[in-house]
Formats: C-alpha cells, sequence, structure tokens
C-alpha cells in the first residue's frame, strides 16, 4: 500500500512540476515577446527616430539615440533600419552598414514580426515593427532580448517550482505512510493474501455451523447473518446492512439480538419454533461495537421431552388403572365367591358406565377427533395427578370450526398449565369450555389454583417466563408463548383474568379450513 501510494504520489507531483515548469516557461517567454513589442513600437512612434531616418547620414542622428533607449529599457539590442533592411544602428558598429540578420517581410507590409532567431549576437527573442510617416514605411525598428536572458529568467523560477513539487511530495509521502500505518493498524498486520485467507475461512465457517448466527452493530444495523440464523428467524433473503427495527421481528427478540450485556440461552419463540438465544456484546477499544447473538434450535428436542413427558403420564396414568383394575377384577371375584352375584355384577357395570359416560360426554361435546383424543388423554393424565378434568354442561365444538393442529397446541398446553395449578389446591378441579357463534370460536380452561398476580399477568405469555420451577432441557415458559403465537397468527386474541383461580379465554375466527394450520407458524 504504502509503495502504491507513494508511487502515486512521485507520478503526480513530477507531472505537476514539469507542467508547472512548461507553463512557466510559455509565461516568460509571452513576457518577453510582449516587452520587444511594446519597446519597439514605442521606439518607432518617437519623433526622433523619424527625422533621424530622414536626415542626410541616419546612422549618425540615430546612433546616441538607439544606444540610449537600448539601455534605458534593458533590451539587448536596438536596431533601425531602412525600409530594406539596411542597419542604421546596432550594439556592434562593426555591423552598421550590413543588412539586418532576420525576417523584416511582415513589418514592410506595415505589421509586426515576432521570432526567435539567431542573429549576429545569438539566439534571441525579437520583434520587427515599421516606422511610418504619412502612412507611409520609412524604416524599422527591430527591439531584442537575448535568450540567454529569458532562460535565466526561467532558472530564476525553477526554485519556487521545486520547493512547491517537492512539499507536495512530502505531503503526499506523509500521507501514503499515514493511510498505509491506518490499513495496516485496521487489517491486523495482515496483507491481502492473508485477509483472502481469512475471508475464505469466515465464509466456510459462516455457513457451515449448525447454529443460527447474527451480529447487529452498535447502529441496529445487521452486518452478518448465516444461513442457519435466515432459516430459524424466517428471512427469504439476505438482511445484512438493513435496520433491526425494519425486519418485523417481535419486540422482545429484536431486543436480544441488539441487548447489552451476556445472555445464556434464553428460550425465544419465532414461527413456532423454540429457540435458545445467547448474545454477547463485542466491545472494541473499550466501546461497544456489536452484540453477537447464536441461535438454537430445540424445537423438536423439546417435542420428543413433551411426547416422553406425556408418554410418562400416560403410562403411569395406564399403571394406576390396571392397579385399580385388578383391586376392582378382586372385589368382582369375591362378591362371586360369596355367592353375591347380583353385587358383583352390578359393581361392574357401574364402573364400566361411569367411564363410558365420561368418554360419551366427550366425544358428543368435541367433535373434532384430535382434540377429543387430546382431552381423553387429559383427563387420564389428570386423574393420576388427583385432579379433575371436567367439560363444561354446554361446551360444545363441531368439526372443522377449528384447525386440529392449532386446537392441540391451544387446548393442550392451556390444558397442562391448568392441571399444574390445580394439582396443589384443595378443589383439584379444571374446567373447559368450548362455544362456537357470531362467527368465532371461544375456548375457554379455568382452575382452582392459585391464579396469576399483577407481575403475572403482565408476563405470562412472555417466552421463558413461568411460576414453576425449571426442569426441561430448556426450562418452562415455552407452552403460554407458542400458544400466544398461535392464536396471533390465526387472527385471535387471549386473555386471562386476574384473581385466585387463573381463567383462560381464546377467541378465534371460524376456520374455513379444518386442517389450515399456519405454515411452520410463519410471522
Amino acid at each position: 500500500m504504502l509503495a502504491v501510494l507513494s508511487g502515486v504520489a512521485v507520478l503526480v507531483v513530477a507531472l505537476s512540476v514539469a507542467m508547472a515548469y512548461v507553463q512557466a516557461r510559455r509565461q516568460v517567454e509571452a513576457t518577453a515577446a510582449e516587452k520587444v513589442i511594446s519597446i519597439a513600437t514605442t521606439i518607432a512612434a518617437t519623433d526622433d527616430v523619424r527625422e533621424g531616418l530622414m536626415a542626410d547620414d541616419p546612422a549618425a542622428a540615430l546612433a546616441g539615440f538607439a544606444e540610449h533607449e537600448r539601455a534605458l529599457t534593458g533590451a539587448d539590442f536596438v536596431v533601425i533600419m531602412s525600409p530594406s533592411g539596411l542597419r542604421y544602428t546596432h550594439p556592434d558598429p562593426a555591423q552598421v552598414g550590413e543588412m539586418f540578420v532576420g525576417t523584416i517581410a511582415g513589418a514592410q507590409a506595415g505589421g509586426t514580426v515576432v521570432e526567435e532567431y539567431v542573429g549576429t549576437l545569438g539566439p534571441s527573442t525579437r520583434a520587427v515593427v515599421p516606422v511610418l510617416a504619412h502612412g507611409q514605411v520609412i524604416g524599422l525598428v527591430s527591439v531584442g532580448v537575448l535568450r540567454e536572458k529569458v532562460t535565466a529568467q526561467l532558472r530564476a523560477l525553477m526554485p519556487q517550482i521545486v520547493v512547491a513539487g517537492l512539499a507536495a511530495g512530502v505531503l503526499s509521502g506523509a500521507a501514503a505512510l499515514v493511510v498505509a500505518y491506518r490499513v495496516r493498524r485496521q487489517t491486523i498486520g495482515l496483507n491481502a493474501a492473508d485477509l483472502q485467507r481469512l475471508h475464505d475461512h469466515h465464509e466456510a465457517v459462516l455457513h457451515a455451523v449448525r447454529e443460527g448466527l447474527i451480529i447487529v452493530g452498535a447502529d441496529g444495523r445487521v452486518e452478518v447473518i448465516n444461513d442457519e440464523a435466515r432459516r430459524l428467524l424466517g428471512f427469504s433473503d439476505d438482511v445484512a446492512g438493513r435496520r433491526l427495527a425494519d425486519l418485523g421481528l417481535p419486540d422482545d427478540l429484536a431486543r436480544m439480538l441488539c441487548a447489552t450485556g451476556d445472555h445464556v440461552d434464553t428460550p425465544q419463540v419465532r414461527g413456532g419454533r423454540v429457540l435458545l438465544v445467547s448474545s454477547r456484546e463485542v466491545v472494541r477499544q473499550g466501546r461497544r461495537a456489536a452484540t453477537l447473538t447464536t441461535l438454537r434450535d430445540r424445537t423438536e428436542l423439546e417435542a420428543v421431552t413433551g411426547q416422553l413427558g406425556a408418554a410418562r403420564s400416560l403410562a403411569d396414568a395406564l399403571h394406576a388403572q390396571a392397579h385399580e383394575s385388578a383391586n376392582r377384577m378382586h372385589t368382582v371375584t369375591t362378591l362371586i365367591e360369596l355367592g353375591r352375584t347380583e353385587q358383583a355384577l352390578q359393581f361392574a357395570t357401574e364402573e364400566l358406565r361411569a367411564t363410558q359416560r365420561q368418554r360419551d360426554a366427550v366425544l358428543a361435546a368435541i367433535e373434532e377427533p384430535s382434540v377429543a383424543a387430546l382431552l381423553l388423554g387429559k383427563i387420564a393424565q389428570a386423574a393420576e395427578r388427583g385432579v379433575r378434568l371436567d367439560l363444561d354442561d354446554d361446551a360444545y365444538l363441531p368439526a372443522g370450526a377449528l384447525g386440529a393442529r392449532a386446537g392441540v397446541t391451544i387446548l393442550g398446553n392451556l390444558v397442562d398449565n391448568a392441571i399444574d395449578a390445580a394439582a396443589p389446591s384443595a378443589e383439584k378441579l379444571v374446567v373447559i369450555d368450548a362455544e362456537v357463534g357470531a362467527g368465532q370460536v371461544r375456548l375457554t380452561v379455568s382452575d382452582t389454583g392459585p391464579g396469576l398476580d399483577a407481575e403475572g399477568l403482565a408476563h405470562a405469555f412472555e417466552p421463558g417466563w413461568s411460576t414453576k420451577a425449571t426442569d426441561g432441557p430448556i426450562g418452562r415458559g415455552i407452552g403460554l408463548a407458542l400458544v400466544r403465537q398461535t392464536v396471533e397468527q390465526l387472527g385471535g386474541r387471549i386473555q386471562v383474568s386476574p384473581g385466585a383461580g387463573a381463567v383462560f379465554e381464546v377467541q378465534l375466527p371460524l376456520s374455513t379450513n379444518p386442517d389450515e394450520q399456519p405454515e411452520e407458524l410463519d410471522e
């Protein structure tokens, strides 16, 4: 960099000096030409010259005058001659009476001749003008300056030109040195090959890592984003260079991407995905330069964990039911052995009828098979924890009124939270209600738990916030966030009532497609 900039500076300065020299030479020559023309014209216009030319001996009459004018004006020669070019005066007396050496045709015609010519005194810049009397050319006057004087004047200007050129060269060299030093410092001493190799490695690593990576500058603009981050955040094109506020991200996630301080594995929900977000400030020279954020997709792990938990709960429920069934079978068997057949039949029939009534009530009220199956499973899970899960007497959800996936996501998470809240209470009751009317579906889940205080109401739907202890791979506080996102994607709204016993109410527009669900819940 220094060599290139220095070379350019030297070339520019050299060209500038050369152009200044040429221009100064032209200016000196033009000044010399103007000087000899002015002197010659002034002398030719004097009466002394006219009278001398018309005297009997012009050479004697004009000799003293010519030398006086030459000394007075600083010219090297003043030659007064006849119209044909015969010299009457000359600095060298031996040249008087000889023919003028040079071009005089233009002056003989009444014009002015300016030329550089090698005469009897050497190379000179000269002017030849006519002497007029009554409109007739009665003589010629030639005034010249030797080229030595012109060159001497040019040499006198050279120090100024050279000094200015040297100053420009020194300034350009210093600027080149500063630029080279600054570039060297900014590239940490790496040369072009090192930078190319570093860039190649950077691109390879950036697009090969399985975690999302995004760097947001202090001005709120995206500086770097890799393919995985674009996928997880739902960006279809490269958003590098755009402001974070213009990308349509949720406020809590946007704050994380440009947060100050360090954050580790903070859960966030985006596009139906559960993300673990970790961010750290990038500090350069004591100032915050950017925020580096990594994103890890834990959706599948959370889903598998949830399925495992559900399977474990169902297994425990089946184990409990098997144990209870064994007790009932022993009771029936003992009644038969005691000869009380009618009591044994009555006891067994009542148990079967109670179970069947419960299933029939759910299937009659909830016509969507997936949602009905979900509630039957939740009833068994709730019973295992000593919680009674009931449907409101007027509950009704016709088939096609709500998408299956949306219904399972919303009711599944709300019921899980309600069971957790009701389990420690005295009454241990969860009630589910579903209504359809006025073009919308309203789902209500209430429990007999302690409810939510002011802080809970403010943060209930934020990812990562929970009133319960963390026990999963990414903690709690994801279920309600997924519910909120699903509801918002479907154009509905969700609200929770304050006070003892939380009541969650979801209002959704009627589904026009029984299977509709926002694709990956993209925003």
